[in-house]
């Protein structure tokens, strides 16, 4: 496993965690939970142009 793929695995996991505070904080928060949609699809564009 090279540190590319270690670097795509990261921001998966980080874009899922992310998802999941969205998810967590959309019912009482809907700003909370918009920066953490945002942050969540940086880290996931990032994951697939890493891909490419």
């Amino acid at each position: 496993m090279t540190s590319g793929d270690v670097l795509i695995v990261g921001l998966l996991a980080l874009a899922g965690f992310l998802v999941g505070g969205v998810v967590s904080f959309w019912p009482r928060n809907k700003v909370g939970a918009g920066i953490c949609a945002v942050l969540a699809v940086l880290a996931l564009g990032g994951a697939i142009l890493r891909l490419v």
